[in-house]
């Protein structure tokens, strides 16, 4: 049996082992025929979406190429004169064949697209089960091509929305106070979903804690009105009446006694934290220790000691130095998780060492912190990257783009129009598609296809260089 994932670093698994899916583009076929979800694509479509606006003389034939090693690497017992039966022949074109849970992406949107009704305890098992299929961002290796971009997109709207029902049933459940940690992590990832900060106001409410809920209400309204020029929309504006007021139906059902509540050991948390600097390794202990929920498991010095302690001790979650002797904490983070079920690697980073940030996000690490991090910021990343989501320390891109400052001294942009200017601003400031389509008015599709054309036009190969390109140009400058 094949497995198929996408919701992390791309790759197809059989027994438990890797396969060798080849070059980039080769692979981009099979992932662009997994997003089609088993309907088939002709060959016209590949060669125009795979090669977008100049496909090479011998695309057709490269294509069927692709297409017969990706068929011996999925299925290498198969007879040369045996039909295919996962990467099938579809005239005018090919599709994937596959059942629902051999494929993580078709797997996690069964799972969130399922209704449970009423029954909250079994939305919350599968919500939890769907969230636990990522590994990393979606498509990233392919994130140069524009239906990648889309559905790399589309996939994160709907974690995002499977984090917040997941939460929304665990609230409901009585749960809030277990809740806040990551309820905090995730607005304060996502500040423009009301969703997020109507979850953590009413779990802050229910917890005891009504100053707390108004002063999360407070903030989304603070960034609401920056960087959008909204008030607060009526759910958040009815909810804030209401903590005020202390309406009954805010109470909503009495907490689990505390023996059902309390944490069991399989709910604990395991970190593995590798750094090459015992006083770094120490303070991360104390803050692990002092952490209820979280143990550390193990520590490791070096790129090697990580992989090892990550086979010997399965955790959930590695915090990992970007460099380090032996082998870096970049070249050990790809190889943990290019592992079947990998933890979640966070890397830590200082000021001096920048370089290879957007490498790894790529590889799929669940973000970055500063070794100078607050304690709180560094659990916060933890149980962000657990529930599936990133967290990366702003105080990461400004340091990221000084990195960058004065290497390169490439001519300013030219003939940008004032939407263009808009855009590569918003960009810059590390505002997504989406987000960028409620700032200026216009659909999603067109910020994906306005984007993906002035990458090319400006020859460059993805978002962190328009927006090292934009700070370069003067365009945007640090702090604004």
């Amino acid at each position: 049996m094949v497995i198929l994932r996408a919701l992390g670093p791309f790759q197809a698994v059989s027994d438990g082992r890797p396969l060798d899916l080849g070059g980039q583009r080769q692979q981009a076929v099979l992932a662009r025929l997994l997003v089609a979800g088993g309907r088939a694509i002709p060959v016209t479509t590949l060669i125009d979406e795979l090669w977008p606006g100049r496909p090479p003389a011998q695309a057709l034939s490269t294509i069927q190429g692709y297409v017969s090693r990706l068929r011996r690497a999925l299925e290498p017992g198969r007879a040369p004169r045996e039909e295919a039966g996962v990467l099938v022949s579809a005239p005018p074109g090919y599709a994937l064949r596959a059942g629902v849970e051999d494929v993580d992406v078709w797997h996690f949107e069964h799972l969130v697209k399922r209704d449970d009704g009423a029954d909250l305890a079994a939305t919350l098992t599968r919500l939890d089960t769907a969230l636990g299929l990522w590994r990393g961002p979606a498509l990233a290796e392919f994130g140069d091509l524009a239906w990648a971009q889309t559905e790399a997109q589309r996939l994160d709207d709907l974690r995002l929305i499977a984090v917040e029902r997941r939460a929304d049933a665990a609230v409901r459940l009585g749960r809030s106070a277990a809740l806040i940690p990551d309820l905090e992590a995730h607005a304060s990832a996502h500040p423009l979903r009301e969703e997020a900060w109507r979850l953590l106001a009413l779990a802050l409410y229910r917890a005891g804690r009504q100053a707390d809920a108004l002063g999360a209400l407070r903030r989304a309204r603070d960034v609401l009105r920056d960087d959008l020029g909204l008030d607060l929309g009526p759910a958040l504006q009815r909810l804030e009446q209401d903590i005020l007021g202390q309406a009954a139906h805010l109470d909503g059902p009495a907490a689990p006694p505390v023996a059902v509540a309390a944490p069991r050991p399989a709910e604990v948390l395991r970190v593995v934290v590798a750094d090459d600097q015992a006083l770094v390794r120490t303070g991360l202990k104390v803050v692990l220790d002092s952490e209820p929920g979280l143990e550390l498991v193990a520590v490791a010095e070096n790129g090697e000691q990580a992989i090892q302690q990550v086979h010997l001790t399965r955790p959930d979650v590695v915090l990992m130095d970007i460099q380090m002797p032996r082998l870096d904490g970049l070249a050990a983070a790809r190889r943990i998780l290019a592992e079947t079920d990998p933890p979640k690697v966070i890397m830590m980073t200082t000021f001096g060492t920048d370089d290879n940030l957007y490498s790894a996000l790529r590889a799929g690490v669940s973000g970055f912190v500063l070794k100078t991090s607050a304690p709180e910021q560094l659990i916060a990343a933890i149980r962000a990257a657990v529930a599936g989501d990133a967290l990366i320390d702003p105080a990461v891109t400004t340091h990221l783009i000084a990195a960058f400052a004065g290497r390169h001294n490439p001519a300013a942009p030219g003939g940008l129009s004032d939407t263009e200017v808009d855009l590569v601003r918003l960009i810059a400031r590390g505002f997504t598609n989406r987000q960028i389509a409620v700032t200026l008015a216009v659909e999603e599709a067109e910020v994906a296809a306005e984007v993906t054309g002035l990458l090319k036009r400006l020859d460059l190969i993805d978002r962190a260089q328009l927006v090292v390109l934009a700070y370069e140009s003067g365009l945007v400058s640090p702090g604004t």
